[in-house]
């Protein structure tokens, strides 16, 4: 065979080798960009454990207790009709979730097209007009700024409040389906969850593996708009995928590797920790319940090392102290003060936080802190805002009703789960609407709702400690 005749049918190879590599990973949700969190998978680095990926603080990495992340899987599989899957929003880079910065990157590097990009629920209203890219970018507003994504949820039948009024700059919100826009919460870490989704409603049974199963199946009709329900192995191999994922922190640009100089940081040690339901939980009376929930930086705190991470080390360690012990005087929690009948409960971070190094709560008890209140709506991509009648008495004025569009009560009217921290710095922006950008404005959020009277110091040192989770 002649050369050049070897060299065509080289390069024609290479050619339709990089054409199927776009088109599978198109069709997982990615975009073509090659800069981006969603062109295609990271890499493994070992057996189970991808490559670290850069975040606002230093790296999140992710590790698979089944040996290997199997990117072959029905998660990163297009089961429906619009080009989405599983993967398209969440994402490792992201802590399998999705963040403004990457959303845009997509946007920008496919015109908004991207699958992640569709009207169903990713536009501000299902009917916006998305025929050109300028368009599209006002459209997706909310997604490409907040990484929130529209769930339409209706009234329960049964509830015992009514809407008696709506102030929706969008114009699509009715009282059959209510316009909630959320965080799409992590796709990892599942193993030490009680709670499946922000409002409880993938709660179907008792059994996790159950209630995963159902959030896949709902995901894959709505999100992906699938003519049919996935198989019950399609479904059975999402939630086996999903449930062997550990993701953390794995170093800090100023405390450095977070397992160094005795700390527990990173999949490995997160991978190995115990959980049972209600372990732990305030709400559970017939147990002793320890504030100190973390213990992963405990020996930094006195031996923090010499080098150039020493300071960077210590802070993290202070600010794991004040997460499990600085005071708080908690008041007007529903869902805590009312459950507990204590008017004033006197806790810290950990009360709500309880869960051993992970810092979720164990227990399927959600929790109304303010987050959902009319009057923290910005004026800058405001929610609609909701004006509930309790048949009981009472009014509540809320950007979202939370857990009681699930039960149909009016007392869980603002409740949320309370989720689990870990990775907490790769999938800004915080809380289920995403009204905080940064983990500083955490900290002042529950600064301010709790007057802890926090130091800059103090600040500091729990957005260190946040940000090594």
């Amino acid at each position: 065979m002649r050369a050049e005749t070897r060299l065509g049918i080289a390069r024609h190879a290479i050619v339709c080798a990089l054409i199927l590599f776009v088109l599978v990973f198109v069709g997982c949700g990615g975009s073509s960009h090659p800069s981006t969190s969603s062109s295609h998978p990271p890499q493994q680095q070992q057996a189970g454990q991808l490559a670290p990926s850069a975040d606002s603080s230093g790296q999140v990495q992710t590790f698979s207790s089944s040996g290997t992340v199997n990117f072959g899987n029905d998660f990163f599989q297009n089961l429906g009709s619009n080009g989405r899957v599983c993967f398209s929003c969440h994402q490792p880079s992201d802590g399998w979730s999705i963040t403004p910065s990457h959303l845009q990157a997509r946007f920008n590097a496919t015109g908004g097209t991207d699958p992640i990009f569709r009207t169903n629920d990713g536009t501000n209203c299902p009917n916006d007009d998305v025929s050109n890219a300028s368009a599209r970018q006002t459209s997706y507003a909310l997604l490409l700024n907040k990484g929130l994504i529209r769930i339409a949820r209706p009234i329960p039948s049964n509830a015992d409040f009514t809407l008696t009024g709506v102030v929706d700059p969008y114009g699509c919100a009715s009282a059959s389906n209510l316009s909630l826009y959320r965080r799409p919460l992590p796709a990892t870490n599942l193993s030490f969850e009680t709670t499946i989704m922000w409002d409880a409603r993938e709660n179907v049974t008792q059994v996790l593996f159950d209630n995963l199963k159902s959030q896949a199946k709902n995901a894959t009709l709505g999100h992906a708009q699938s003519a049919a329900a996935p198989t019950d192995a399609q479904l059975a191999q999402i939630v086996n995928f999903e449930t062997a994922l550990f993701t953390a922190q794995s170093f800090d640009q100023t405390a450095g590797s977070l397992n160094a100089q005795g700390g527990l940081g990173g999949t490995q040690a997160l991978s190995k920790q115990a959980f049972s339901p209600g372990v732990n939980s305030f709400f559970n009376q017939s147990q002793t319940f320890n504030p100190v929930v973390f213990t992963l930086y405990q020996a930094w705190a006195n031996s923090p090392g010499t080098d150039s991470f020493a300071a960077g080390r210590a802070s993290v360690a202070r600010g794991e102290v004040l997460f499990n012990t600085r005071r708080i005087d908690i008041s007007q929690v529903r869902g805590l003060n009312d459950v507990l009948n204590q008017g004033v409960i006197t806790g810290s971070c950990s009360t709500c936080h309880s869960t051993p190094n992970i810092g979720n709560l164990s227990a399927n008890n959600l929790m109304n802190i303010g987050t959902a209140d009319s009057f923290r709506n910005t004026a800058t991509l405001p929610l609609p805002v909701y004006t509930f009648n309790c048949s009981a008495g009472g009014s509540f004025q809320v950007t979202d009703p939370g857990f009681a569009l699930t039960s149909g009560l009016c007392t869980d009217i603002g409740k949320f789960k309370t989720p689990a921290l870990r990775g907490l710095a790769a999938r800004a922006p915080y809380f289920h609407n995403g009204m905080s950008p940064t983990l500083m404005d955490v900290v002042v959020f529950y600064d301010q709702r709790f007057a802890m009277n926090l130091t800059d110091q103090e600040k500091a040192d729990l957005v260190a400690f946040l940000n090594s989770l």
